[in-house]
């Protein structure tokens, strides 16, 4: 994203997750919050993203959410209680938080937060008292730095998502954030969805993601970063992450669109793969 503003990408990410709570029935993803912080004015986009031709992409975010959100539950059941949501966004996990014992760290960039807070006020979500904001600077400070000041415990161990970040890193930046997740302690985990490599790609899947690449450069956060599922695995690996799993479109189809009566899933197409690691 473009330093000093807001991120537009999360903004198309949060009207789609709040499409899915309007006209998919049960949604993947409850999330009573989403349509409130959305708010007014954007009422077309809501209508576009409820479309029958967005239904991969409205699939594909709920499952991403839900997918990290089941693997956070199993943190916790573990006795995980820090959660930190990096590249937060719009995200409303912190909103509607089931786990009274969890810590929630919300890291993203500073105008991006300041949005946020300016849309979940407009909204009357109140902030919760075991949540906090950490702006992120990277320019100045490490990831580690940052959540170290806001109260993150690095003795402790800690659950991080990172979802629609990745494709806009360099693999300098996916690095770092990736090692230095992997230096807490046993139990830590994370869950991020990553892009497969375009020549890797079908011509239907590739044209898909020519049109969304076209999309995003255009908001000025371009794609950067692609992996076949082996480099991914190779790179947690290297990492420092034990155990691995990674889940395509079928996978999660599996999971959470199985004898839906609605006939909602993620098709062939496959918009990106999800990979969790623990340490």
């Amino acid at each position: 994203m473009q330093q000093g503003k807001a991120s537009r990408t999360a903004l198309r990410v949060a009207i789609r997750r709040a499409a899915h709570q309007l006209v998919d029935r049960p949604p993947v993803l409850d999330d009573p919050i989403a349509v409130r912080l959305i708010g007014l004015g954007y009422e077309r986009d809501l209508e576009r993203a409820a479309h029958t031709v967005a239904r991969d992409f409205r699939a594909f975010m709920a499952a991403r959410s839900r997918y990290a959100e089941d693997h956070l539950a199993q943190a916790v059941e573990a006795g995980v209680r820090q959660y930190v949501v990096l590249g937060a966004g719009l995200d409303t996990f912190a909103y509607r938080n089931p786990h009274a014992e969890l810590r929630v760290f919300e890291a993203d960039f500073p105008a991006t937060q300041a949005w946020k807070r300016e849309m979940l006020a407009a909204a009357g979500v109140e902030v919760p008292a075991n949540l906090r904001f950490v702006p992120l600077d990277l320019e100045h400070k490490t990831l580690m730095e940052s959540l170290g000041e806001a109260g993150l415990d690095a003795a402790e161990p800690s659950f991080f998502s990172w979802l629609g970040v990745t494709p806009y890193l360099t693999l300098v930046g996916f690095r770092s954030t990736l090692w230095a997740i992997a230096q807490l302690p046993d139990g830590t985990g994370v869950t991020f969805d990553f892009a497969i490599p375009p020549e890797m790609l079908s011509p239907e899947r590739r044209a898909v993601f020519d049109v969304l690449a076209g999309r995003v450069a255009s908001a000025g956060e371009p794609f950067q970063l692609f992996f076949a599922p082996g480099e991914v695995e190779e790179e947690m690996r290297r990492a420092g992450f034990r155990r691995t799993e990674q889940a395509d479109h079928n996978t999660l189809n599996e999971l959470y669109f199985r004898d839906r009566q609605d006939g909602l899933k993620l098709s062939p197409v496959g918009i990106g793969m999800m990979a969790t690691g623990w340490v």
